[in-house]
Formats: structure tokens, sequence, C-alpha cells
């Protein structure tokens, strides 16, 4: 996960050294999820085939190929956008068939829990390359930031490799199309949870990709007062938040009911979500607590739709959902960087106060809409 967060924390430096508009910054954050999405159907279908840990230390070496790809290579949008599309296809195969690898060692029973506590770790890890990026830019340059987050995902796929038993998929699993979906969809209980998820990461990812671009102009404002944390600092702790909403919203689901708890976290993220833009001229705590809130709401429902959708899914074709799954909510989370910053240029650019309402709200409001239209479903 170290090279998650990198161009997302360095966004307002790479700005202004590239003199890129907010949609073109946008269309970075988004290229990532745009690598992501087309690989995960063919990545994550695989381990339907072929042992998980196979493609899991495949798509290391992608990751980190990309990674340090864009600390030699990346001088200006459209080379930074593919090579972040690249890094994006390796983490395409470490994410959802490293989950793959996860379940197929453990009994039904257990597999609930396991999936809420390998989620809410990806919250740790968009943390810690938030804050090692940043450091790392601040004492040596982003090209650095770059090139030494890039031995993360070596060293992930030789532990992966070397610490799990080898899993074969079962052989009636290579007769099936590795890019039909139709099997998947068919299951109506898991479609529910696949549509949830693309909603959870239309706001999660618009969200984090242009979060220290928002407390940059935060600070900016006189009426605002000192900040005593830098944004970057704020966003790696606001992520931080993540992890245990997400163990929670799952632990709520097993008890009162995976449906109920999702639909009613769904809402309230949305709804806190239209409402954040209007913070930007308040007191620096307040913007920093309910940033720290946010992002729990964003992250409550995150297990509790991935388990749903592991739980309710075929196992012989456990890959193919979690493909879908995968490729559709990182689709969101392609689309909505890129929204976010069109929006901001159309209500009057980053520094309009009334520009980043508009823009969280277009994040906010699918969350608002999704558990009627699911619910109605």
């Amino acid at each position: 996960m170290l090279c998650y967060a990198i161009y997302p924390t360095l966004l307002p430096q790479l700005q202004r050294e590239w003199g890129a508009s907010n949609s073109a910054a946008g269309l970075i954050s988004g290229m990532f999820f745009a690598g992501y999405m087309a690989s995960v159907p063919v990545l994550s279908g695989l381990t339907d085939r072929v042992d998980a840990r196979r493609v899991y230390l495949f798509s290391s070496l992608l990751c980190a190929c990309g990674c340090f790809s864009f600390a030699l290579f990346a001088h200006g949008v459209w080379s930074a956008a593919l090579l972040q599309a690249i890094t994006g296809a390796g983490i395409a195969g470490t994410y959802m068939p490293g989950l793959r690898a996860l379940t197929d060692n453990l009994g039904e029973r257990t597999q609930s829990r396991a999936v809420s506590f390998y989620t809410a770790v990806f919250g740790f890890g968009a943390s810690l390359s938030i804050l090692l990026a940043g450091a790392i830019a601040a004492s040596l340059g982003w090209r650095w930031a770059f090139g030494l987050c890039a031995v993360g995902p070596l060293l992930a796929g030789l532990m992966i490799v070397g610490s799990l038993p080898p899993r074969p998929p079962p052989p009636a699993a290579a007769r099936k199309a590795l890019l039909d979906p139709r099997p998947v969809l068919a299951n109506r209980a898991a479609r529910g949870y696949i549509l949830g998820y693309s909603v959870h990461c239309w706001e999660l990812f618009g969200s984090r990709s242009w979060m220290v671009a928002f407390f940059v102009f935060c600070q900016s404002l006189s009426g605002g007062g000192t900040w005593p944390w830098s944004p970057v600092l704020i966003a790696a702790t606001a992520n931080l938040f993540g992890p245990g909403a997400s163990v929670l919203g799952n632990e709520l689901a097993m008890r009162y009911g995976r449906n109920r708890v999702v639909l009613l976290v769904m809402a309230c993220s949305g709804l806190f979500t239209c409402m954040f833009g209007m913070l930007s001229g308040m007191p620096w705590y307040l913007i920093v607590g309910l940033s720290f809130l946010m992002l729990s709401l964003h992250m409550g429902d995150s297990s509790a739709l991935t388990a749903g959708m592991v739980l309710n899914s075929d196992p012989a074709a456990r890959g193919a959902s979690m493909a879908l799954h995968s490729m559709l909510g990182f689709g969101a989370g392609f689309v909505a960087p890129l929204a976010f910053g069109a929006v901001l240029d159309a209500g009057g650019g980053n520094a309009s106060p009334g520009a980043w309402m508009l823009a969280y709200a277009s994040l906010g409001v699918l969350g608002v809409l999704a558990p009627l239209f699911l619910r109605l479903r």
C-alpha cells in the first residue's frame, strides 16, 4: 500500500510544478483507478484458475515498476497519468487476490470477521503511504518519495509467497469464462453488495484524492486561524480512523443485520459529505475533527459490503465476484476525482469556497440517493 496515496498527498505541489488545471490534476488521480478497473477483471478472475499467490507476486512487481517509473519519467500530466495507471493495475492484483488468498485458507465461519480486518488494514496502508510520501518529499523531493515507496510492494510480494501455503483452485473453475460477469450478476444478493460498494468507493476515493488540497485551501483563508498541523499529517491521521470504523461497521452488521446497517451508514455518509465543503472558513479544529468523522463514515460500510459479497458469492466463482466488485468500485474511484476537479473548475476554481462546496456535494449526493434505490430494488 505504500504506493497508494503518494500522488494525492503531493497533488498541490505537482499541480503547481506542472501548471495543471484542477480537471487535469483530477485526471491523474483518476487514472490510478482506471488502471485498477481495467486490470482487475483479469487479475482477480485469474484466481479462479491459478494460485492467488502467483497473481499477487506478479502484481506486486507491476506496482513497484509503475511507482519507480513515476520517480524517473513523470514530467507532466500525460506521463504521470500513464504511470499512475500502471501503479493502479498493480494494486488491483494485490487487493482482491490477497483477499482471495486469505479466505481460501479460512473456514466459512471466520471469513466475515477476517474480511473486515483485511479491508481495515487498507486504511492503515493508506495512512502510512500519506505520511511517508509527505516526509520523504519534504526532505529529499517528490521523486524520491515515489522511488523509495516502490520498495513496499516488492516486500509484500515476497511475504505472501513465502508465508502462505499453495492453494490451487478447483478443476471445475478452469472451465468458466474468465471475463463473463453474467453468473455474478445473476446472484441478486451479491449484486446488491457490489452496487453498494461502487457508491462507497465514489465517496471514499473522491474525498481522499482531494483532501490534502482542501486542507491547503482552508489554511489559506484568514478566518481559519493558525493551523498547528500540516495538511499531510491531518489527512494521514483522518485515514487512521477508517480501519476501526470499518471493523465496527461489520461487527454491527453481524449483530443487527447487514442490509440495515449498510443502508444507514451509507445515507449518513452521503449527507455528511454534502455538507463538508461548507466548512472551509471554520476554525481549524472543527474542520479537522469533522474530517475524522467523515472518513469514519466513509469506511463504516466498507467491510460490511465486501464481507456481504464474499459470503453470498459462489465459491467456484469467488474470484469473478471479487473482480466485478472491485472493478465497479474502483471504476467509481476513477470517475470521482475527475468529476470533483471538473466541478471545482466549473464552480470558480480551487480558490472559491462555493466551488469546494459544490464539489463535495457531487460526491455525497450518490450516498444519499443510493440507499433509496437499493431499497426499492
